[in-house]
């Protein structure tokens, strides 16, 4: 603990309580806070990496561990952003990580960042993990697994696997869960982007919520 009790001790100078209410409010009191805004945040971390360096690849998962551990969510954002520096040179075997950070402390904010980025990038080194795992997602009944297997290509844009994408959205076009109908929605819009007549034609085949399908057309409405 003795790298991130650094942090820990800089967040704590730099808490604001006030902020810190309705941050943790917005969250729906799932988590703590210092109270500490994204911008103000990146410029201490930028400030501590740059005093303290960024831990070798063998502590990695020992301090994300620690970040999850700790009850302010600041802190596992920091570990978010810490695997982000790793993630363009690390082995397959960060998967482990990224899992544990899936589908622990589970909330959209976590989950969003690290299927876009964090799994997004590794799928794109090892492409051939993407259907061992991502359908390991798809059948664990983890609705935070099975939102990463939809999100993680929403940067691929013309490399998007259309096939896999539609595949899994029509898998889950089912769900009650608020957040795999939008996940749905919002991974559509994203590849409307690249192929609108691609979405159409899908939203127009197929069975999706009310709220995946309005996610999906939104962009193409627009226009």
């Amino acid at each position: 603990m003795k790298y991130l009790n650094k942090l820990i001790d800089i967040f704590e100078k730099n808490a604001n309580l006030e902020k810190a209410v309705p941050m943790k409010k917005y969250m729906k009191d799932k988590f703590e806070y210092f109270g500490i805004m994204s911008e103000n945040r990146r410029k201490l971390i930028k400030i501590f990496i740059s005093e303290n360096g960024i831990p070798e690849k063998e502590n990695l998962k020992k301090i994300i561990h620690q970040c999850w551990e700790c009850p302010q969510r600041e802190l596992q954002y920091f570990g978010m952003e810490l695997v982000q520096k790793h993630i363009k040179t690390s082995e397959k075997e960060i998967i482990e990580i990224l899992e544990f950070m899936i589908i622990t402390k589970s909330w959209w904010d976590t989950i969003d960042y690290i299927a876009a980025n964090s799994i997004g990038v590794l799928f794109k080194r090892y492409p051939e993990m993407i259907i061992p795992f991502t359908e390991k997602w798809m059948d664990s009944g983890n609705m935070w697994l099975q939102r990463s297997a939809i999100l993680f290509q929403l940067k691929y844009k013309e490399k998007t696997d259309t096939e896999l994408l539609f595949k899994y959205s029509k898998r889950l076009s089912g769900s009650k869960e608020f957040f795999i109908r939008k996940a749905i929605g919002w991974a559509l819009r994203e590849y409307s982007k690249t192929k609108a007549e691609e979405i159409i034609k899908f939203v127009s085949e197929n069975e999706l919520s009310p709220l995946s399908k309005k996610e999906a057309l939104r962009r193409i409405d627009k226009n």
